[in-house]
């Protein structure tokens, strides 16, 4: 359940949440994305059955650049990318760096 940026989807509050179908994660995902990410997200908005998923995507992860190029280059994730690692990328493992790490041992297998 590796997402193309290399964040583990299993692992993710709204992937668990979505797969329990429990309001109260949901409702607690959203609170502490909120406040964490500074913005309103609201617990409907928390469903998701992974980014690499033919079914519902959390709303940021729908519209994440990084999965809208791993899509238009058709790799399995940024581990697989001519161009890694690139700027998005780089920035994005700043703020997330198990990532970076899941990305580094996929190019290292």
């Amino acid at each position: 359940m590796i997402a193309y940026c290399g964040l583990n989807c299993a692992q993710c509050d709204a992937y668990i949440a979505t797969q329990e179908d429990s309001r109260v994660k949901k409702e607690g995902t959203a609170q502490k994305w909120s406040k964490r990410y500074k913005t309103d997200i609201k617990p409907d908005q928390i469903n998701c059955h992974g980014c690499r998923s033919d079914g519902v995507k959390f709303y940021y992860c729908d519209m994440c650049e990084i999965r809208r190029c791993c899509l238009s280059k058709n790799v399995d994730n940024c581990a697989a990318c001519q161009d890694y690692i690139c700027d998005t990328l780089a920035n994005f493992i700043k703020l997330a760096p198990d990532a970076g790490r899941s990305l580094e041992r996929i190019r290292s297998s």
